[in-house]
């Protein structure tokens, strides 16, 4: 077995520094096989076992950089039964990094009951960042930032789509989701049946890989040219511009807080009365007048 104390490093305190068994979660290129980190070469390295979500796809990358580790399967249709075996290799003094076939372990892969079961027995686990496809694209993306969601992948079925497409109809921050490309045609036309012709959309697609490549317009737009397009390949993230309706609270922040410190003073309210009350006339929820005002401070 090899050493038990694969990370040595220098920045990530204590639970990293400590000897003794831990897991760790290694992210890994989502593409391009240059994006990943010094630091998760090392660990790879170094570790005495290596949870796959394909030991097929993660072989690739070991043999690029000439990495021998073992290997072992962790995914899906395994899961209840090997994140309790790893646990027990863990409690038996073994380093295990779990890696997906691409980007950061647990988000939109398996991963999460492995995680969780690892904090229940004390055993420490370290996150080794990198590349994540859906932060790539948002950034790319042109659209704003500061506030955004990301969902995982929207539903299969056109209703339960259509249902978390009209939760975010009013939404005030940008809405980043993974999506099939079998189904990109589908997801389009439901976001302008939902969400209208002129939303703002980009469709990321292949990001770091050769084909990469951002469509970015209106909902309208983008429909007719998918429709044109044929079949679609690739990796696909999604994103929605955040509601116009909630651009306009935004500009308005500053009248946003003299309104209600006005309906505060001839109505005799205090903060939450008259913050319903302000959401009423402004036809919003409150919450949403709620997260503009506290931007505004």
């Amino acid at each position: 077995m090899k050493s038990s104390n694969p990370a040595n490093a220098r920045t990530n305190g204590n639970t990293v520094n400590a000897p003794g068994p831990k897991l760790f979660l290694v992210a890994t290129p989502i593409g391009n096989l240059e994006d990943i980190t010094l630091r998760a070469l090392r660990v790879l390295k170094e570790v005495d076992l290596i949870a796959c979500e394909d030991t097929r796809q993660t072989q690739k990358l070991l043999n690029h950089y000439g990495i021998t580790t073992r290997t072992v399967s962790y995914h899906e249709h395994n899961e209840m039964t090997r994140a309790a075996e790893l646990i027990v290799d863990v409690e038996r003094g073994a380093t295990i990094a779990l890696v997906t076939d691409a980007g950061m372990p647990g988000i939109s892969d398996p991963g999460f009951r492995l995680i969780t079961l690892a904090i229940r027995h004390h055993v420490p686990v370290v996150p080794i960042p990198g590349a994540t496809a859906f932060l790539a694209a948002l950034v790319a993306s042109g659209l704003p930032t500061d506030s955004f969601r990301f969902s995982g992948f929207l539903p299969p079925k056109r209703g339960k789509r259509r249902e978390v497409l009209e939760n975010i109809l009013g939404s005030p921050r940008t809405q980043v989701f993974y999506e099939a490309p079998h189904r990109l045609l589908e997801a389009m036309e439901d976001i302008v049946k939902v969400l209208g012709l002129n939303r703002q959309v980009v469709i990321a697609r292949e990001v770091t890989k050769i084909h990469e490549e951002f469509l970015r317009g209106r909902a309208g737009e983008l429909l007719e040219t998918l429709k044109t397009r044929g079949e679609i390949k690739g990796e696909i993230t999604l994103l929605i511009g955040k509601s116009e309706d909630s651009i306009h609270i935004a500009a308005a922040q500053v009248g946003v807080r003299a309104r209600l410190k006005e309906i505060m003073s001839q109505d005799n309210l205090d903060e939450k009365s008259a913050l319903k009350k302000l959401a009423k006339d402004m036809g919003v929820s409150k919450s949403e007048v709620y997260r503009e005002l506290q931007r505004s401070k």
